[in-house]
């Protein structure tokens, strides 16, 4: 991304974003939300090429615990997707005077955003969910350990991943280690898809290690507004890295039909 990161202070401590206003002052703005281990750099152009072009306005952000944000004042808990949509991200909104937007998640991020739209559905306009989590699967868990001891024992991963956060270590672990608590087992947010009315683009890959379709299959029973779902072959857990022409071509037509 070309434009420089500024910081926002906020109750918990201060994030790093980048907001580029609506050019029309009307448009929305599409806000994305990095996965478990993403950062704002980490988006790279993905936000310039969907939103260049356009009237969009958009917002990326590091979460606390990630990129250059401040650190978690504790321990991250089994809550932190929803504490992160319920409370985390309406206060971003507020404070940069967003009143409604569109999400644009990607795995922990994805799940963040239905939450968000589940809870306050008044300001969502609509979901790209990218390789969403809705519930716990053993494909998660089975990838999430090999990750980690991958990461134990492979000093470029550690350098990769340090130099992309304030403290790497803190931050993989972070994840990681809740992913894989016992406690995290039951962790399910269908509850909140149920009550989204907004459109849902939800796609996910055919190769993806870190969750099955069922993920995206189990949104349509459930959802209230219009659902697109796609499967692309050839595509792991990021389809925006993986497959992005595609992808930056389906996100930009699917938007232009909604805005």
């Amino acid at each position: 991304m070309s434009a420089e990161s500024q910081t926002l202070a906020l109750d918990g401590g201060e994030i790093e974003y980048i907001y580029r206003r609506a050019t029309d002052g009307e448009s929305p703005t599409i806000v994305f939300l990095h996965e478990g281990l993403g950062t704002l750099k980490l988006w790279r152009d993905l936000p310039a090429r969907i939103c260049d072009g356009t009237t969009y306005g958009s917002l990326v952000y590091s979460r606390f615990g990630n990129g250059f944000s401040s650190e978690l004042l504790g321990a991250r808990l089994p809550t932190y997707m929803h504490d992160e949509a319920m409370k985390v991200l309406p206060e971003i909104l507020d404070r940069l005077g967003i009143e409604r937007a569109f999400l644009l998640g990607h795995s922990d991020g994805a799940s963040i955003a239905a939450i968000f739209a589940g809870a306050f559905t008044e300001r969502c306009s609509g979901l790209i969910l990218e390789a969403p989590h809705l519930f716990v699967e053993r494909e998660s868990i089975e990838a999430i350990a090999a990750i980690g001891a991958r990461y134990r024992s492979d000093a470029d991963l550690r350098e990769r991943i340090g130099r992309h956060h304030r403290n790497g270590e803190r931050t993989f672990f972070g994840w990681n280690d809740i992913w894989l608590h016992r406690a995290f087992r039951d962790w399910n947010i269908e509850e909140y898809v149920a009550r989204i009315i907004a459109p849902i683009l939800a796609v996910q890959g055919s190769e993806d290690e870190y969750g099955t379709f069922e993920q995206v299959a189990r949104i349509a029973p459930i959802a209230h507004g219009d659902l697109d779902r796609l499967l692309l072959s050839r595509c792991g857990h990021a389809p925006h890295r993986d497959r992005p022409e595609l992808f930056i071509a389906l996100v930009r037509a699917w938007l232009a039909e909604r805005c």
